[in-house]
């Protein structure tokens, strides 16, 4: 399977009824440019907002953006990075979880609307599945899948052995499949809002 093909028209708009029908609000745009537009209209000025390590944010543009300071966001993993002392940017990251929003991708995103997402430490699982109350993901067309096991191929065939290439290239440390999300809905007593920028442009893994 060619994980790197976009997907096509139709493919699309079911995956993009389906968020829908989930509760969640989808916007279907062309370039990553036009992605961080959107991202500008959605976040409001002196909220909180929290990023995962994200290579279809560095794509758009959105990581640049924060670091040009030309915004008026609270940026907490700045703020994270930033703190010399572990123990106290431990307490940081853990204090991050309650963002305003969290910003991040997919790594597959199923046709009914499920998605998957893995990590090797889980430091963004908790904004995900309950403590941010706005979650924005930019997914590329490209990691759009049938099915679930669909998803967990291009996991473990794709995603992985890329990311742990680019871990040690950059890092000298690899990465590793510990954690795994598989998110199938959202409880609407919640009143969190879930939404989705499918981008037609190769981004991410």
């Amino acid at each position: 399977m060619d994980f790197d093909t976009l997907a096509k028209k139709s493919v699309v708009e079911k995956t993009a009824d389906a968020l829908t029908k989930k509760g969640y609000e989808v916007f279907v745009v062309g370039k990553g440019s036009h992605a961080l537009k959107k991202i500008k209209k959605l976040i409001p000025e002196g909220v909180s907002v929290m990023n995962g390590s994200s290579t279809t944010l560095v794509q758009i543009g959105y990581l640049k953006l924060l670091e040009s300071r030309k915004h008026k966001l609270n940026d907490l993993h700045a703020k994270v990075t930033a703190e010399p002392n572990k123990e106290k940017r431990r307490k940081l990251r853990r204090e991050s979880v309650l963002s305003d929003y969290y910003l991040g991708s997919v790594h597959a995103l199923i046709e009914n609307g499920e998605f998957v997402i893995a990590s090797n430490t889980g430091s963004q699982i908790p904004h995900i599945v309950f403590t941010s109350p706005n979650l924005i993901f930019v997914v590329s067309t490209k990691k759009i899948v049938p099915t679930l096991d669909a998803a967990m191929d291009r996991l473990t065939k794709h995603v992985v052995p890329m990311e742990n290439k680019y871990m040690l290239k950059t890092y000298k440390v690899g990465t590793n499949l510990n954690k795994l999300l598989i998110f199938k809905g959202e409880l609407p007593l919640l009143a969190r809002k879930i939404t989705f920028i499918l981008v037609n442009e190769n981004l991410g893994y």
